[in-house]
């Protein structure tokens, strides 16, 4: 400790406790010894008169049970304690004693209390869905369920509309753990389900099912003509087809004119020589869009829709042909940093 003109005003008070010894000053901040047991040693000669005797004082097992410890800042002192007022009372505290004594003293503390305790989350008219479509799985998660491929199919609500009904923003996470809950509830066996299940699907069911539309049957016209339409990438061929003897027509051109590969012909009029038809229609077909390869099996996709219009029994020896189902495959576009769709740049070592 480094000696000073302002240690004979020094006014120590030295308290012990179990685990430290502390000085206090109100010039010097205090002064900590964490370690057990160590005492304060200094020369007595290096020292003021009455800091020695000061000490001496405070050194007494007498004084530390006299003075108790002390903690500068939480305490104030008797000149500025005169200033500071009581601190503000937020809310006045409500006595419940006097309440259940006095009924009338209820509506003086009138408090608006939530609907529901969904109400301090971010989403409560979700959070109340949620939670309810969840209770309402617990009860029937034990009922039997239907295979996957024999459950109803159901339309459910879009996102969109489903934010509009209930007036928030829910992101597509959130609403999927509600289409899981409804996709559960929806394989319940039909003759099992509880009239809550039931009310909960109808809530969820999109106004109009897509499902239930029908594409609408292809007719013959009184000139005996059947017209199917067939795209494939961006192709597109309207085919007429109409009993003949096997002429086919293709934008006005025959078919070697209208096809130079000879794999493109047979595409063509595939449908017809898989069925061995090739020389009982006549086909008259529009082609647009894309290349010869595209309008060829554009062709065989709109001569098959035709000709099961003639035909319908035809359907199960067409599928076995491929001509039934469209091709739905596109042109993948080019990548950055990419010679074409998939083609990369060759490696240079240096």
């Amino acid at each position: 400790m480094k000696q000073s003109r302002d240690m004979k005003y020094f006014a120590a008070s030295a308290h012990v406790s179990k685990w430290r010894l502390e000085v206090d000053c109100p010039i010097y901040p205090p002064i900590q010894f964490p370690t057990p047991g160590w005492r304060f040693k200094m020369k007595a000669a290096s020292l003021p008169g009455r800091l020695v005797r000061s000490s001496q004082v405070c050194s007494s097992a007498n004084v530390f049970r006299a003075f108790p410890r002390q903690r500068h800042g939480l305490q104030a002192s008797a000149r500025h304690s005169s200033t500071i007022s009581d601190p503000p009372v937020a809310a006045p505290r409500i006595d419940f004693a006097q309440m259940s004594r006095n009924p009338d003293a209820r509506q003086l503390h009138g408090r608006v209390v939530p609907a529901s305790p969904s109400y301090f989350t971010g989403l409560p008219q979700f959070m109340d869905n949620l939670l309810e479509l969840q209770t309402l799985l617990r009860k029937n998660e034990t009922l039997p369920v239907v295979k996957p491929g024999q459950a109803p199919r159901v339309a459910w609500q879009t996102l969109e509309s489903y934010r509009v009904t209930i007036g928030e923003h829910v992101r597509t996470s959130k609403y999927q753990k509600i289409i899981q809950i409804l996709n559960r509830l929806n394989h319940i066996h039909p003759t099992l389900k509880t009239p809550e299940v039931i009310a909960a699907i109808e809530a969820h069911r999109r106004t109009i099912d897509p499902f239930s539309n029908k594409a609408k049957p292809i007719t013959i016209d009184k000139f005996g003509r059947a017209l199917g339409v067939g795209r494939r990438k961006s192709s597109t061929a309207r085919a007429w087809l109409v009993e003949g003897n096997g002429e086919v027509l293709v934008n006005g051109k025959t078919l070697v004119e209208a096809f130079s590969r000879v794999h493109d012909r047979e595409s063509a009029i595939w449908a017809l020589k898989a069925t061995e038809r090739i020389d009982k229609y006549n086909v008259w077909a529009l082609v647009e869009g894309g290349g010869t390869t595209g309008q060829a099996e554009a062709l065989t996709l709109g001569v098959t829709k035709a000709l099961l219009a003639h035909e319908p029994l035809l359907k199960p020896a067409l599928r076995r042909a491929g001509c039934v189902t469209r091709d739905p495959r596109k042109v993948e576009r080019k990548k950055t940093g990419h010679v074409k769709a998939r083609k990369m740049p060759a490696w240079v070592k240096r």
